[in-house]
């Protein structure tokens, strides 16, 4: 397990928007009195999607909106990698999964992109725009390689396809998600081959329900 730390830099304060602390508060409500700590991770998440990243004076204001040590609130904000624990890219958070079907089907291509145009992984670029990171496994080894930027994946990746994403986000835009290669769902590529007779799914086959000692009338 990699050790997780705070960033050096931090931000002087931290408050929570209007429309957040409504969001947390929604959240606490989900649980009874005295529980409220088990909302501190989708608050924590509210966080990072309020600010980019988990800063430190923010561990400390969930710790007091649901009365918790301010290190229990460290523990989970450091435990989880999905937490962002440093400023990360104005224009987009990009994370390629390494895990072995990725890597296999091109993966280590994928990164070197990143180290070419943003830099070393958990780094900002020099703009600031982007941020890039290699992580586990996210549930798309069907579609490798992938990478999932901000709350989107993206598919079925060639470095070419992936430099254009690049620099859509690099120049503010929000390219489509999904795959690459127009890939339906997890379907094999070129598209489905099995249950591909609309008949067997569309209630066509279906027959009429015959129910005993029940008027022709009234049947089914």
């Amino acid at each position: 397990m990699s050790v997780r730390r705070l960033a050096v830099e931090q931000p002087a304060s931290f408050a929570f928007r209007p429309e957040t602390l409504k969001a947390a508060k929604r959240w606490i409500a989900n649980f009874p009195a005295g529980r409220q700590a088990s909302a501190v991770i989708p608050i924590l998440w509210l966080v990072q999607k309020q600010e980019g990243w988990v800063p430190e004076p923010a561990i400390r204001a969930v710790a007091e909106l649901l009365g918790m040590p301010v290190i229990r609130v460290l523990e989970v904000a450091t435990f989880y990698t999905m937490f962002m624990l440093e400023p990360v890219g104005t224009h987009a958070l990009i994370q390629v999964c390494g895990t072995t079907p990725c890597q296999l089907r091109g993966s280590e291509a994928l990164m070197e992109v990143c180290k070419r145009r943003i830099g070393p992984h958990d780094h900002r670029s020099a703009d600031g725009k982007l941020y890039w990171q290699e992580v586990e496994c996210m549930g798309a080894c069907a579609n490798a390689p992938m990478a999932a930027i901000d709350d989107a994946y993206y598919e079925d990746l060639t470095p070419e396809a992936f430099e254009r994403l690049i620099d859509d986000f690099a120049a503010g835009k929000h390219p489509k998600p999904g795959s690459a290669i127009g890939r339906q769902g997890s379907a094999p590529e070129g598209g489905p081959v099995t249950l591909t007779d609309p008949s067997l799914y569309d209630g066509s086959r279906a027959r009429p329900l015959t129910i005993p000692n029940l008027p022709a009338k009234e049947q089914a």
